[in-house]
């Protein structure tokens, strides 16, 4: 939105009234559909200061830069269950949802499996939204993070239950791209920042009172001081059902 802003801003200057148009837009009332941004345009249209091909160009771009802002106005087992296995079987077909007759001792504790000569592969998928630390307060679409931006971020990998899968496929959703990362079991599981998800007497200081071996069900905070951490095991949207397999082959 800040771009957008800006790019604003500079048509806004070549108007004849430019301050008595700022002024305006400090009282203007917005009710959906009609908005701030829709009255702006609308105005510099209507002023010649924007041609109907460059607004097109600005729409363009602004989608481009916002593909799946969407993503930041869902609930979140909306986001992670929902969104995010079916977003994953539509890139990967192979990827199966587990019951009883493929494995008689399931138990809802991993998501989908990949069938393999030497058996299925179970898959445990987490989805996580990038987030800007530096707008904590702020709603969670106003926090949406761009993949190209330089800021600080966060992603809260959460609920991983190592010893339940075999590998783990990781989602973020940046405001303008997806990313994927194809993680085995045990790489959670010795992670530097591997921590329990909930804790207890036992497990209430960071690094000293508790054994990751032990840890059932933990989170994996990404910021940009240890994204790098993962970065040998990224992969793009054609690559994940190779990954899973040499992941768990490793």
């Amino acid at each position: 939105m800040e771009t957008l802003e800006k790019e604003l801003d500079t048509l806004i200057d070549k108007l004849n009234n430019s301050i008595n148009f700022r002024m305006e837009l400090e009282n203007i009332s917005s009710v959906y559909p009609f908005s701030k941004y829709e009255y702006i345009i609308s105005t510099l249209l209507s002023k010649n200061v924007l041609s109907f091909d460059d607004y097109l160009e600005l729409r363009d771009t602004y989608i481009n830069r916002n593909l799946y802002l969407y993503l930041f106005e869902m609930a979140p087992r909306t986001f992670g269950d929902t969104w995010g296995l079916s977003h994953l079987m539509s890139l990967e077909p192979c990827l199966q949802r587990p019951n009883k007759k493929i494995d008689p001792t399931y138990q809802l504790e991993y998501d989908l499996y990949l069938p393999c000569p030497n058996g299925n592969i179970k898959v445990e998928v987490k989805a996580s939204r990038a987030q800007d630390r530096d707008k904590a307060d702020e709603p969670m679409i106003v926090k949406a993070f761009s993949s190209k931006s330089k800021g600080n971020f966060l992603m809260n990998f959460q609920q991983l239950k190592p010893s339940c899968c075999d590998v783990f496929i990781w989602i973020a959703a940046y405001r303008d791209s997806i990313k994927y990362w194809v993680l085995k079991n045990s790489v959670i599981q010795k992670h530097h920042d591997f921590t329990p998800q909930h804790r207890n007497e036992n497990t209430s200081k960071r690094e000293k009172d508790y054994d990751k071996a032990e840890i059932y069900e933990g989170q994996i905070m990404i910021t940009n001081a240890n994204i790098s951490s993962i970065k040998e095991y990224m992969v793009n949207s054609r690559g994940i059902r190779q990954a899973v397999i040499e992941q768990f082959e490793a």
